[in-house]
């Protein structure tokens, strides 16, 4: 896999919010970019497509446990690793 993880977060989440992916730390807080709920729950469906793994929580679930932009990563990464 060339694209890490973490890189193809920050693309997904700068494509959605018109962010400089520059700007995009792994420490950022997903409300201190204003993505919410429906926002999150994109980003969750095409992280899903990207890396074919399916990322089982509901929106509000998502909402609670997801809270920067390294924490969509580590989740995702950690399916990738289950998945083996």
């Amino acid at each position: 896999m060339t694209t890490s993880v973490l890189d193809k977060t920050v693309e997904i989440i700068s494509e959605k919010t018109g962010i400089d992916p520059e700007k995009i730390k792994p420490e950022t807080e997903l409300a201190s970019i204003e993505i919410e709920s429906l926002d999150l729950a994109e980003i969750i469906f095409d992280l899903e497509d990207e890396f074919d793994v399916e990322i089982e929580m509901n929106t509000a679930t998502a909402w609670d446990n997801l809270k920067t932009i390294q924490d969509i990563a580590d989740s995702v990464t950690a399916l990738i690793a289950k998945d083996k």
